[in-house]
């Protein structure tokens, strides 16, 4: 799998800026704040419909302008496929897949990306929701269905909490309260069961990025941490209908803290992936180099996980396209070496780097220089054309 075109239409710096990647690797070079990272952000967004460095879609759009539109031409399973997404701040957003319009949604699974980025460090150092995060992205790469219930959840969540605030005032009457219950507990069931999976998938490549990329520094290991641990019903591969029957009985169990405190106390929105560094947790007791090497260890994992996985549809387009934003320089020679070696066979890989010193030769692949809002250097050929045939 590979994008080979993108064009970008009022995203970020960019008015109107028409790429096309060479194979396998390509280095985007230029300084800080002209707009390379704005160029895997786009493919970050086709593939996940979210960006790696802001929760909103408003930044996303070029300032003075209405909305912004990403196209891209992806190779997979041996065919050619354009990519559409139009960003519309305070109105739904619009897809094509080919010539047929599209919900957005629908473009989940069709491209996939493993973006590796200095804000990855938070993966080890940071608070449970970036892992949650990390998680949840995982899981809909792999069960891209996933990402409804993702959502549904999120809203039966926000919904329950509300109903919770003003519980105390119900005079006894907690019908509804009982029906937000049932309705957690089902959704929450099913995304715990594709975390468990999706953990118990990964582990196992993490321990062996981490030795590639840290062969002296023992082992880094991950495990699903939930409050439902303790439940009777509780196994790591207990399927959907037992672990919603373990979240619904814990619910139960704190309802009385839960109408106290007005939030939700128990449900995966509450759990956390534990990265351990030997016997020690990695937060609070890996060095900075360690926690690079955990944080990156994860996203290789990751990347060996989907390229192990095949996609989806059981096709075999499952390798992802590889993105390091930005990473080079926080990086050390051997853990540079350690990289480009693991990744001498990708398919493809996106390079952003201030300086081309940064990048290892073997991984400069084409090299293209971004300044002022324009791409330039071995992009020589127009991708509207062919864009706009596929869009006619």
């Amino acid at each position: 799998m590979r994008v080979t075109h993108l064009h970008l239409v009022d995203f970020r710096s960019y008015a109107d800026e028409e790429i096309e990647f060479g194979p396998r690797v390509t280095t985007l070079v230029g300084r800080n704040g002209q707009g390379k990272t704005n160029v895997v952000e786009a493919v970050r967004y086709l593939s996940t419909l979210s960006s790696h460095r802001v929760a909103a879609d408003a930044p996303l759009i070029r300032a003075g302008t209405e909305r912004a539109v990403v196209r891209a031409r992806v190779e997979k399973s041996g065919r050619s496929l354009a990519l559409e997404v139009t960003l519309n701040p305070g109105k739904a957003n619009t897809a094509r897949i080919g010539r047929a319009a599209a919900k957005p949604r629908d473009l989940l699974g069709v491209l996939r990306t493993v973006v590796f980025a200095p804000e990855d460090l938070a993966l080890v150092k940071g608070d449970p929701a970036g892992r949650r995060a990390f998680m949840d992205e995982l899981c809909v790469a792999l069960q891209p269905a996933l990402a409804g219930d993702l959502s549904d959840y999120d809203r039966v969540l926000r919904q329950r909490s509300s109903m919770l605030k003003t519980a105390k005032n119900a005079r006894g009457d907690l019908t509804m309260l009982d029906i937000w219950d049932e309705k957690l507990a089902h959704l929450g069931g099913r995304i715990l069961a594709a975390r468990l999976r999706a953990v118990r998938a990964l582990a196992p490549h993490v321990v062996d990025a981490y030795a590639a990329v840290a062969p002296e520094g023992g082992e880094c290991a991950i495990s699903y941490s939930t409050s439902l641990a303790d439940h009777e019903a509780w196994e790591a591969d207990a399927p959907a209908a037992t672990l919603a029957s373990a979240l619904l009985s814990r619910l139960q169990d704190v309802r009385d803290k839960e109408i106290e405190r007005g939030v939700t106390l128990a449900g995966p929105h509450r759990d956390d992936l534990e990265v351990r560094l030997g016997d020690l947790p990695a937060k609070g007791y890996a060095s900075h180099g360690e926690s690079w090497s955990c944080a990156l260890a994860l996203r290789l994992g990751t990347y060996a996980l989907l390229t192990a996985d095949g996609g989806p549809d059981d096709q075999d387009d499952g390798e992802p396209v590889l993105i390091l934003d930005d990473v080079f320089a926080e990086l050390d020679t051997g853990r540079r070496d350690a990289l480009a070696a693991r990744l001498s066979d990708a398919s493809q890989v996106l390079i952003t780097a201030a300086v081309a010193s940064d990048v290892p030769e073997a991984m400069k692949g084409q090299v293209l220089t971004v300044a002022d809002g324009a791409v330039t250097g071995d992009s020589s050929q127009t991708t509207a054309d062919a864009l706009a045939e596929d869009h006619a």
